[in-house]
Parts: structure tokens; sequence; C-alpha cells
């Protein structure tokens, strides 16, 4: 019952304020994520992509209350965002269904190691710790920490988060070890979802939310009366999650990573989701999966 009213509540803010306009289905959204000749490839038997391949679709876990990456549209029922249309051009060139399923913070690496998820694409930064129990693609999105107040708040970025006040990341992420460090003395409120911060945000029972750059952009969109506040304090590259020893699959996925950025779609995808809103110019990374881990936290 919460998952829904919360899902009618943003409903009812999409149509009044005219926030997201979503592209429309059909020839455009073929045309962000076609690569190739549209003929699947052929792959080894018993490699995962054959598998695949004969099951007919390919299960990928994405967010489902972050937009602009991971986002279930209530006017649509359809998952959208920067994610979905990477896993989109996967599965495309594996020549099967895309089939997007919830992965929250918590439970993304579980997803894989249980069969749940063939792969992951849900805001996942790559870390050392996780690289322990799980393999990522080479990184296909460079975020950053921040944090998002009110524009009438106090706080002007995370060195002002002291005592007194509580701000929210999800359970999983890895703001919740880094909070510990950048702000000791605030009270750290973990919740499953970052729609969660954003309703304990606007209801004043929380005085920030500190997370990925991205996703605090979205929240922005869906109420203007948020803001980012302070510099950028963590760097958070996105990885996909794949299942830990499957050297062929991870390539598999490299190589597509590597065209979707090389062939345009990269960009396209990042002005449709991203860049509309922020206003912001970007390339896609060159940073290799070993750059990544050597910077990339715990």
């Amino acid at each position: 019952m919460e998952r829904r009213l919360r899902w009618r509540w943003l409903a009812v803010a999409l149509l009044v304020l005219g926030t997201f306009t979503f592209a429309a289905c059909g020839d455009d959204d073929d045309e962000e994520t076609a690569g190739g000749d549209g003929q699947a490839r052929e792959f080894p038997a018993g490699s995962t992509m054959a598998e695949l391949q004969e099951s007919g679709e390919i299960n990928i876990g994405v967010k489902y209350d972050v937009p602009p990456f991971g986002f279930l549209n209530p006017q649509t029922n359809e998952v959208e965002g920067f994610d979905v249309d990477l896993g989109k051009a996967i599965a495309e060139e594996l020549g099967v269904e895309p089939n997007f399923i919830e992965a929250i913070s918590d439970n993304r690496i579980p997803f894989l190691e249980d069969g749940t998820a063939d792969l992951i694409l849900s805001t996942m930064t790559i870390t050392r710790d996780r690289d322990t129990e799980i393999d990522f693609s080479e990184p296909y999105y460079i975020a950053r920490g921040r944090v998002l107040v009110p524009k009438d708040s106090d706080i002007g970025g995370v060195e002002d988060i002291g005592a007194g006040d509580t701000v929210c990341t999800a359970l999983g992420s890895t703001y919740a070890d880094t909070l510990k460090s950048e702000a000791p003395e605030a009270e750290l409120r973990l919740v499953d979802e970052y729609s969660s911060c954003l309703e304990l945000l606007q209801n004043g029972a929380i005085d920030a939310v500190s997370t990925d750059d991205v996703i605090l952009t979205g929240m922005i969109i869906q109420d203007d009366s948020l803001q980012l506040v302070g510099e950028s304090f963590t760097f958070e590259p996105y990885g996909a999650g794949i299942r830990d020893g499957d050297k062929e699959f991870k390539r598999f996925v490299d190589e597509v990573i590597a065209q979707y950025k090389e062939d345009g779609r990269w960009a396209r995808a990042y002005e449709k989701w991203v860049g509309r809103y922020t206003g912001v110019d970007t390339e896609p990374t060159t940073l290799s999966l070993e750059e990544a881990l050597r910077r990339a936290p715990e």
C-alpha cells in the first residue's frame, strides 16, 4: 500500500508540475537503442550469452525510483531512464527481450548471486569491496556525491551537517559509510528507496539527503523547492554488475558499452535523461575499470 500511495502521489506531481517530458515510445526509442545491423550475434554453446538467447530474455536489475537513471513512469507503467536505455542496448545486441526488475541498493549483489538478475544497471558505484563479491563492467558514468536541502536551509554543504541534523541515504549505498566520516555528529537515516528520502525531506522529517548528484537532480526535477549545496565530496564511477567470474559475459558487456559510447547512443541518452535538466554537457567517461578501482571507495 505504501508504495502504491507513493507512486500515486508522484503521478499527480508529474502531471501537475509537468516536470518529466518523457520521449514517446515507438520509433524514437528504437532509434535510441538501435545498434549494429539488427542481427543477433552467435555465441559459444554454454556461455551466458547463448543461454540468454535460448531463454529469449535477460533479467536486468534497475532502480524504479531514481529519475533520471531508472524510473517507473506512472503514466505508462514502463521503466525508463539512462540505465534502462543502456540495458535495452545490451538486450538488443543479444537479440532478446529485456525484463527490467526492481533492484534497490541493498539487494543488487544478492540478486546477481542468487540468479534473480542476469545483469545489474542500478546506479551502482564500483568499489573495491563490491569487486570482491561480483565483477564490474568498464565504467559507463561518473557521478559525484552532493547534499540536497530545502532552499531555506542553513546547511551549505556536507561540512555543515552536524549534531541535531538528520541526513538520509539508501541502505546498502556507499554513503551509509561515507556520511559516518563526513558528518559524524549527524543522525543517519537509512531507507530502502531514495523516494523515501525525498518524502522525508519534503515532510520536514529530515534535514538533508546525500547521494549521487544525478540522483539528487532527479529529486529537484520533481520538487524545485530543493537545491544542491556545497562541493562534491565523493567520486562515484558507475559500472554494470556481473556475476563473479563470468569473464565471457563481462567481455561482451564491455564491448556493448564501448560501442554505445562510440556511436553516439551514450550522448543521446545523456541529453535525453540528464543534460536537458542540468544544462551540463559531458562526454562519455574514458576511465578504465582498473583506474576506477584505484580511485574508488572501499
